[in-house]
């Protein structure tokens, strides 16, 4: 009871000791806030900048032991092409010395033996000794036949001449021309026609007429008449000589491209664009103005809503995008493994900075 008469005696105090420290707890609560915030926010940053360190050092040894092999990969390469072709120069040398050796060997054996050269030569020579007598052989043998045939062509024309003019021939009442009584001997031509037999008219026109008698020792001789060609098909797989005429002189059939103008489309399109103006076909634009057709569509041009046709300009953009075409809902697939630590980034973060 005493203890209660102390308390409520000391319940004012109690008040105001209670008052004053609500009061300083207020009075400190913000800047308690605040002093834990920076805490907070510090060491979080230094959690932050501690892992991104880590992720750097791991990303530094990922890209050396990569560089490392591509580099090992491209000096491989490099190796082996710089030995590839350091056997390829060596193997071309070798084969050049092969084939001068041989080259050599060749020419010394075959194309510039000096024996065998002197030899070919000493038969050469003895071979144009030969040559040289039977020319000179020939050379003599037409030489004689051409004086015999000089000396027949000679006696012939003076037999000839011996037998037009036989009627010179000395008889026994009158001496002839070639026989004067003033000559020992008689002169050559009238012993000739005292041989010759007189030429009778009847013989030398038909001498004229078939050519004979005529002088012909600086013509040529009469050659033989060419046998005809024989008409028989020659065996194969020919085709007829008139087909092949008719293909050869075939008259001009011009392409479609040279037929054609080159803007033959374009002038096609103008054309129908005039037809269908001067038919107007326009005036089914009005239709829909009406409570009958409204319900009704205008019918598009033939040669705007073709597929086989060219859109005109202005109605299709040059750079159209087509951005829905560039949103898809699946995930980026990667081609390797995913790395363990890599997973982890950024689970320890906190939703303030909206990494997570």
């Amino acid at each position: 009871m005493a203890t209660l008469v102390r308390v409520q005696r000391k319940l004012d105090v109690i008040k105001d000791e209670y008052f004053n420290r609500h009061r300083l707890a207020d009075e400190n609560r913000r800047k308690e806030y605040n002093a834990a915030m920076k805490i907070q926010s510090w060491i979080r940053g230094c959690k932050v900048r501690s892992h991104i360190r880590f992720l750097h050092r791991k990303a530094k040894v990922i890209q050396k032991i990569w560089r490392g092999y591509i580099g090992r990969k491209h000096f491989r390469a490099t190796l082996k092409t710089a030995y590839f072709i350091m056997k390829m120069n060596f193997y071309n040398e070798m084969a050049v010395r092969i084939q001068k050796r041989w080259r050599g060997y060749y020419v010394r054996k075959f194309v510039f033996n000096y024996y065998v050269l002197k030899k070919y030569l000493k038969g050469l020579v003895i071979k144009n000794e030969i040559v040289r007598q039977e020319l000179a052989e020939f050379a003599e043998m037409k030489q004689r036949e051409k004086e015999k045939k000089n000396l027949e062509e000679e006696e012939d024309k003076k037999n000839y001449l011996a037998q037009k003019m036989h009627y010179l021939l000395s008889t026994e009442q009158i001496p002839g021309v070639f026989n004067s009584p003033y000559r020992s001997l008689p002169d050559e031509m009238e012993l000739r026609l005292q041989l010759a037999r007189p030429l009778s008219h009847r013989v030398h026109v038909l001498k004229k007429e078939t050519g004979e008698g005529i002088d012909t020792s600086f013509s040529f001789p009469p050659l033989k008449p060419v046998p005809p060609i024989d008409k028989k098909k020659i065996q194969g797989p020919f085709r007829d000589t008139a087909e092949v005429l008719q293909q050869r002189y075939k008259p001009l059939v011009p392409t479609l491209r040279v037929a054609t103008s080159i803007t033959s489309v374009q002038e096609a399109r103008k054309e129908f664009k005039r037809e269908e103006w001067r038919n107007r076909l326009n005036d089914n634009v009005f239709l829909p103005f009406s409570n009958v057709l409204k319900n009704n569509q205008y019918p598009a041009s033939l040669l705007l809503s073709s597929k086989y046709s060219q859109n005109p300009y202005g109605t299709k953009y040059f750079r159209e995008e087509k951005k829905e075409k560039q949103i898809t809902d699946k995930d980026f697939q990667r081609v390797f493994t995913s790395v363990h630590l890599f997973d982890k980034f950024g689970l320890t973060y906190s939703k303030t900075g909206h990494v997570v």
